[in-house]
């Protein structure tokens, strides 16, 4: 098996910004897998606050290259790298791979009768009068996905709540409120109708979510990188969101779902704001999930060829086969 690792930068159309890190280009690495005239495409960010840097991924890829001419499967790659962007873009290069050369769909691969999904649209942090503005620029999308700190979050609520009243809303505080804030604001966020909260503590300092019973459903974003720490986090949130990015890849997604639906865990599917590469194997991931976030693409100035369509209420096209799967 041929193995080529390409850079592809996608310049977004105005600065994305959430709690600590404000982003204006997607860095991702593309793996390209050719065997017997069929070819095989993954596409990964990687996750920051892991060390994954375009560089860095490629180095982890060409440092077992001669692993992948011999040929490898999607559960040899889970032993040779470690959770993150390097695998999660190998990995979902060998679905791609093994569908084509099937001549399958990942539909029929995975015994999967795929429903279209509604994406949430999501808002980065600005102003309450910002936000609540953008919010009705995604008027066709039923759901929203509010980037909050801890800078006036409840303003912020209130504003796209008043701009948006017939929206299902979830926020994403990116691990930037204390246990104290978020005790502090969750009965704000029930009585303006917030359906989930997303990360709201620290990675490293989420102990006190153990017994806490949240009247809003409260979400492991960063907590739960992988299936090996799906454990610790079931004890501590109720809704688990899986990116390929963090784990690795769809292979072990799937593990995460199965543990996830084995515990009656809600699921959600998140995205790194990359191409539709990235989010056509995330589209398989979304058949389990309640929560869907795989708006990435609107965040582009351009995206890949073949690339998903986001239609009214936020629908999403299933992807095409050319495009992955």
């Amino acid at each position: 098996m041929k193995m080529k690792i390409e850079r592809h930068a996608f310049p977004y159309k105005k600065p994305f910004v959430i709690t600590g890190y404000t982003f204006t280009t997607s860095e991702t690495i593309r793996v390209i897998l050719e065997k017997d005239g069929f070819i095989g495409r993954g596409e990964a960010l990687g996750i920051g606050s892991n060390g994954d840097t375009d560089e860095s991924m490629s180095k982890q890829l060409e440092e077992i290259a001669r692993n992948i001419k011999d040929g490898i499967t999607s559960e040899e790659v889970q032993d040779l790298l470690p959770f993150g962007g390097a695998r999660n873009a190998l990995d979902c290069a060998l679905w791609d791979i093994k569908a084509k050369r099937a001549g399958k769909s990942i539909w029929r691969l995975l015994n999967i009768k795929p429903k279209p999904l509604a994406t949430v649209a999501t808002i980065s942090i600005q102003s309450p009068s910002e936000m609540a503005a953008e919010a009705l620029e995604y008027s066709k999308y039923n759901n929203l996905k509010i980037k909050l700190s801890a800078d006036e979050p409840i303003a912020v609520l209130e504003a796209i709540r008043a701009a948006r009243p017939d929206a299902a809303l979830i926020v994403d505080v990116n691990q930037g409120w204390s246990f104290d804030e978020l005790e502090h604001y969750i009965p704000y966020a029930h009585k303006l109708g917030i359906k989930m909260i997303e990360q709201p503590l620290a990675r490293e300092g989420d102990e006190e979510l153990e017994g806490f019973k949240s009247i809003v459903p409260l979400g492991a974003d960063e907590s739960c990188r992988d299936s090996s720490e799906y454990e610790i986090c079931a004890k501590r949130y109720d809704v688990i969101n899986i990116k390929l990015d963090k784990c690795g890849g769809l292979t072990d997604a799937l593990n995460i779902i199965k543990l996830a639906n084995e515990d009656g865990k809600g699921l959600m599917v998140g995205n790194m704001c990359g191409s539709s590469l990235s989010m056509a194997p995330s589209y398989v991931v979304g058949q389990f999930c309640q929560y869907i976030d795989i708006d990435g693409p609107l965040f582009l100035k351009n995206d890949v060829d073949d690339g998903l369509e986001y239609q009214d209420g936020g629908i999403v096209s299933l992807p095409e086969q050319k495009l992955w799967g």
